[in-house]
């Protein structure tokens, strides 16, 4: 049990479309318990959630607030009605989940932050991670899908309209040299269904983590996320560019982009970050 003196016991829900990452601790170096689950049904993944949380809190003490990071889209401002909501998803009976308000609500009530997987990414890696020493930094997650979060002025997580959806801006698409349509349901061949995991298997009829090095797909991802990039630091001017996800765990990847990324801002953004140092400029998260 905690003491009088500890500090507060905190409680996490990572939300992903594939699985949920629960966890209760005191901070990044302090995680008392885990629990990584399936995604099911709305009702069983997070009722699952809550019996792992009160279990949690029986046996170390109360639980003095929650932090959810959600796949989305999601309802991330506390203004509108839609607040802590997965929203317009196209994963199956995930579509208006008041998923804040249920984990919530079995908790007491207890104070709670909601944002998008890849704000909370960004966040964190800035806190703690590969941010060290910048104010603004830049996070895409390239796995199953791409999303990007954008962390600045203190580390305050860029939100809008609705929220970055940066998985889905549009790239130039030679399809002469890569015939495939693209895999996104609503867009086709924006960013996530031309360069995602599930992109990558669709094109090459196998998963990226069984694509060797010298196989032909790495140029062509590289080319995808080096022009996404490209306009995100054109439009934002991150201080840092972090890639994470699954596809990104092949590491002959960062130097292909750089070098593309390099190729494409062409000189015109005259940063040293970028002219001299773009090892540390676009890199793996910490």
């Amino acid at each position: 049990m905690a003491s009088p003196s500890s500090p507060p016991l905190i409680a996490s829900v990572e939300a992903g479309g594939t699985k949920f990452v629960c966890a209760i601790g005191y901070g990044p170096g302090n995680v008392v318990a885990e629990l990584r689950l399936p995604t099911t049904t709305p009702d069983e993944t997070i009722g699952r959630c809550v019996e792992f949380f009160a279990t949690q809190q029986a046996a170390h003490g109360e639980i003095a607030a929650l932090g959810v990071a959600t796949f989305g889209p999601a309802g991330v401002n506390p203004t509108r009605a839609d607040y802590g909501f997965i929203t317009t998803t196209p994963k199956p009976g995930w579509q208006n989940v008041p998923l804040l308000e249920s984990l919530r609500n079995a908790l007491g009530g207890i104070p709670a932050g909601f944002d998008t997987d890849v704000n909370a990414a960004a966040l964190a890696e800035w806190k703690w991670g590969a941010g060290n020493g910048v104010d603004s930094l830049l996070y895409y997650t390239i796995g199953t899908g791409i999303g990007g979060g954008f962390v600045s002025g203190g580390g305050a997580p860029l939100h809008g309209l609705v929220h970055p959806e940066m998985g889905h801006v549009r790239l130039p698409h030679d399809h002469t040299r890569d015939p495939f349509a693209g895999s996104c349901p609503f867009h086709g061949d924006c960013f996530e269904g031309l360069a995602s995991g599930t992109a990558m298997e669709a094109r090459w009829k196998q998963s990226a983590t069984n694509m060797p090095p010298e196989h032909p797909a790495w140029e062509l991802e590289a080319e995808y996320i080096a022009l996404a990039l490209n306009n995100s630091v054109c439009s934002l001017s991150p201080e840092r560019l972090v890639l994470g996800g699954g596809v990104m765990g092949q590491e002959h990847l960062f130097p292909l982009i750089r070098a593309k990324l390099v190729g494409y801002i062409n000189g015109y953004i005259d940063s040293p970050m970028i002219l001299e140092q773009i090892d540390q400029y676009v890199v793996p998260p910490a």
